[in-house]
């Protein structure tokens, strides 16, 4: 049994799981599938004070339409299969503001302000904000697909984005010279084409 500071794992109360997948749409553009899945494993009552069985709490989906040039999204669509109240169901729609927004650096605190504090659903703004990070995965997963090379137009996306990433450190120095070095030799061997062809 794994040991947690120190001691057992005690009874299990709850998991949360996000899973998010990438997939290609057309040439232009890919499709994000998102689920949040919230498991209870005792009976429980709700704040309201209704009685639940064991099982799953709140299940929510998302699917958003990503431009592969740009990470815009250009369309979403979302399902609520699983809400403790059907009341949560009015907020289907919540996140619909957040078409037209750009995938890349902000987008959290962006969806944040769009949806949080009680302007929708809690969840869905949490699977969302889980969705922007996962996003660039999956961009990098479709441009470095049987890649040899550096994409170059990736470094702006990437730059502070995590320790390993940072905008001093060695990691993104050597992808910048590596950048460099590619873009001289495809100079020179431009530059070696047009001489061939004057002569």
């Amino acid at each position: 049994m794994m040991s947690l500071f120190g001691k057992p794992r005690g009874e299990k109360y709850h998991t949360r799981s996000i899973e998010v997948n990438t997939y290609e749409y057309d040439k232009q553009r890919l499709v994000m599938e998102g689920c949040l899945t919230d498991h209870r494993f005792h009976e429980f009552h709700l704040v309201t004070g209704e009685k639940r069985s064991p099982g799953i709490l709140h299940q929510m989906i998302i699917h958003l339409l990503v431009n592969k040039t740009t990470l815009v999204i250009e369309d979403l669509h979302v399902e609520m299969p699983v809400v403790p109240r059907a009341e949560c169901l009015e907020t289907i729609d919540s996140i619909a503001s957040v078409k037209g927004l750009s995938v890349t650096r902000g987008f959290t605190s962006r969806v944040k302000s769009l949806v949080g504090s009680g302007k929708g659903c809690n969840h869905l703004a949490a699977l969302l904000t889980s969705m922007g990070s996962a996003t660039i995965q999956g961009y990098a997963a479709y441009k470095l697909k049987g890649a040899s090379g550096l994409v170059s137009d990736m470094i702006g996306m990437l730059v502070d984005t995590c320790w390993t990433l940072r905008a001093d450190g060695p990691s993104i120095n050597l992808i910048k010279e590596k950048i460099e070095t590619e873009r001289n030799t495809k100079y020179t061997a431009i530059g070696a084409l047009k001489q061939g062809s004057d002569a």
